[in-house]
């Protein structure tokens, strides 16, 4: 009897483009193992990603709005999401792998530090290599998850995870930074879309930015409302990828430009604010302090959280990038803070 997984795949065979990769030709795992008989690869890929202790802890990691305590503030769970599920709407549309693109999306930022970018700042200074949360992604996938052993995903996947960041660099990925798969080129491309709009969003709600600041020709373009500019934004990278002919996945000469101005706008008004800013420095000196300590102190570290082989300088980032904001600061205040004596009652009075 032919199995469930095998029927996915000859219907992938059959209605997915022709440049989408199929779920029976991946590339495969590091590690060999039986196939699943309900699932296709892609989509255990994506189970594993969900069911992991590094996914569960993005509900209690900055975003933008450090320890935000607004309940509509982003934080890199809801981020990951919406992400995902521009990523799904776009895949979709081209008739490509949306297992493949979903897996990717919410895998793609399981190595992002706590207290978003200040967090990443940091490590990135004091680790002689430098570090990325796009290859800490790919590192907790592959090394740190399930006590050491990871997730052991596919090659697609793993290269999506790994190419999905771009900073302020481009969009559009060229030679070694752009993804092999035209899904992990949907995420690059949904990661930007989703964070440029929702970051606009909760900076609208804190009062940072008014309508009316937003630069009026992306306005114009765009659109006014949160939702009307993710759809316009979604459209055109389907639109132009199609026109294309599938050469790549990317926006038309219009939207790029746009898009690359609402995110300098965001950098310069929003990621640089005053108010944000001086909660990034204060975090920015947690992180540097525990990062020392733990170097000083690797048996302090938890043992689940890193590879014991590993220099306490690496096992000390490793640990450090696994944190959510509240456990980062309840270490902080639990390592360096003192605390204060209490009344105890004891026999024959009050000492």
């Amino acid at each position: 009897m032919k199995s469930i997984r095998r029927e996915w795949e000859e219907w992938e065979q059959q209605f997915l483009h022709p440049k989408a990769v199929k779920s029976a030709e991946s590339r495969g795992r590091t590690k060999e193992e039986p196939e699943c008989s309900i699932r296709t690869v892609f989509q255990r890929d994506r189970d594993r990603i969900i069911h992991s202790k590094s996914f569960r802890r993005l509900k209690h990691k900055t975003q933008v709005f450090l320890a935000p305590t607004g309940d509509h503030y982003r934080t890199r769970l809801t981020h990951t999401l919406e992400v995902s599920q521009i990523a799904r709407t776009i895949s979709r549309a081209l008739r490509l792998n949306e297992d493949l693109t979903e897996a990717i999306a919410l895998g793609h930022d399981l190595g992002h530090t706590p207290f978003g970018h200040a967090g990443e700042e940091v490590l990135n200074s004091l680790l002689k290599d430098g570090f990325s949360h796009a290859e800490q992604s790919l590192r907790v996938v592959d090394m740190l998850e399930k006590d050491g052993r990871g997730l052991n995903l596919t090659y697609e996947v793993r290269d999506g995870i790994l190419k999905h960041s771009k900073g302020l660099g481009k969009v559009i990925a060229e030679g070694k930074e752009r993804p092999e798969t035209l899904e992990g080129e949907v995420v690059r491309i949904a990661d930007i879309i989703a964070y440029v709009n929702h970051d606009i969003d909760d900076a609208l709600r804190a009062g940072i930015l008014k309508l009316s600041d937003i630069p009026g020709d992306c306005l114009s373009f765009f659109g006014e409302s949160h939702a009307e500019r993710i759809n316009r934004m979604v459209t055109d990278v389907i639109e132009e990828t199609k026109r294309i002919e599938y050469e790549r996945v990317t926006m038309s000469q219009e939207g790029l430009r746009l898009l690359y101005k609402l995110r300098n706008f965001l950098y310069k008004k929003v990621y640089s604010n005053p108010a944000i800013h001086r909660e990034f420095e204060k975090a920015y000196k947690i992180l540097k302090e525990l990062f020392i300590f733990f170097c000083e102190h690797p048996e302090r570290i938890r043992s689940s959280w890193t590879i014991p082989s590993d220099s306490p300088e690496r096992r000390a980032a490793d640990f450090i990038s696994g944190m959510t904001d509240r456990y980062a600061l309840e270490l902080y205040r639990l390592i360096f803070l003192p605390r204060p004596w209490t009344i105890k009652e004891m026999e024959g009075g009050w000492i």
